[in-house]
């Protein structure tokens, strides 16, 4: 590959990234599939630098420069440790998978990480009852809602489901659901935590699947329904201190989550440590189980060891 093309694809890469938001959604869903994937184009930098001074080529090497100011300005922050010691609440949430081989191995890994307030997705009827004798000793107070659920050492009240608008159900935990509970089954909730600095609202969330395919690009209709109207309950919220927890199916760079990121912000981005990829826990490549806040400062946000699930657990430090 000759300079001018390496220097051609060094600036077309730093333009991609550098104007990701412009890249439109009516195909496929480009524009969001660019961003969810943002922090991977990263990866072309030393490929494209290796040909360039393969080539010995000053202008690639040159072009290079737009590639790395856009992504060190984009993720840089990331790299270093943010995290600050104590806080006065550790929350958690965790995808535990509707395949879970040993739910009772999980629940017991949850218990154990300190969290005061633990949120879990894609709980099915088989696996309820484990975890909840499971988690029980650790934690007095807990509410169930459909496939999602809500442990904590703090009393709970104003207890509800929130409509994140499924209409039908797609991925691992439509398989253990008949048509009708598909429909009806509730995927979110809100509850107010109790603390000693007032209440808390604490919202737990699963949004839809999203799919990548040939024809139909990158497919996530029901995803970004359920987060607009996740997004219209976050606003409507008269709490000053809100924490969503949950698996969105969906990264933070991803512009369709600005009706939330536009309320909330991320306990990762603010006092995590590197990216926190959670999904696939085998090998993560993205960060789709979030905890985002409003009304509390995060002082620390970390990835926890693998359980019998394909997702990370992950938990977070907030203080008033």
């Amino acid at each position: 590959m000759r300079g001018p093309v390496l220097a051609a694809l060094a600036l077309f890469l730093g333009l991609a990234m550098l104007l990701h938001a412009k890249i439109p959604n009516r195909i496929g869903n480009l524009g969001s599939l660019v961003e969810t994937l943002l922090p991977w184009f990263g990866l072309f930098i030393p490929v494209l630098l290796a040909g360039a001074l393969w080539r010995r080529s000053a202008s690639a090497v040159v072009a290079l420069l737009l590639p790395v100011t856009v992504w060190l300005n984009l993720f840089g922050g990331l790299l270093s440790d943010k995290s600050h010691p104590g806080g006065d609440l550790t929350v958690a949430s965790h995808n535990v998978s509707a395949d879970n081989p040993d739910p009772a191995g999980t629940a017991r890994d949850l218990a154990a990480s300190g969290a005061d307030v633990l949120a879990l997705e894609e709980i099915t009827d088989q696996a309820q009852d484990t975890y909840e004798k499971e988690l029980a000793k650790a934690y007095p107070h807990h509410t169930v809602q459909g496939t999602v659920g809500l442990w904590s050492k703090l009393p709970l009240s104003d207890t509800r489901t929130v409509d994140v608008a499924m209409q039908g159900m797609v991925g691992p935990l439509a398989e253990h659901l008949s048509a009708e509970e598909k429909k009806a089954t509730p995927r979110a909730l809100r509850a107010t935590v109790a603390t000693d600095q007032g209440p808390l609202a604490v919202y737990v969330a699963h949004l839809g699947s999203v799919r990548v395919n040939p024809r139909a690009g990158f497919s996530a209709s029901q995803r970004d329904a359920g987060e607009r109207a996740l997004g219209k309950a976050i606003a409507a919220e008269q709490n000053e201190r809100v924490v969503l927890l949950g698996d969105l199916n969906g990264t933070m760079d991803d512009r369709a989550f600005a009706d939330i990121t536009s309320q909330l912000h991320s306990a990762q981005d603010a006092a995590g440590d590197g990216f926190g990829f959670t999904w696939p826990a085998k090998f993560p490549v993205a960060r789709i189980d979030q905890i985002l806040v409003r009304g509390v400062e995060p002082e620390s946000s970390r990835v926890l060891p693998p359980t019998g699930s394909d997702h990370l657990p992950v938990a977070a430090g907030i203080s008033w």
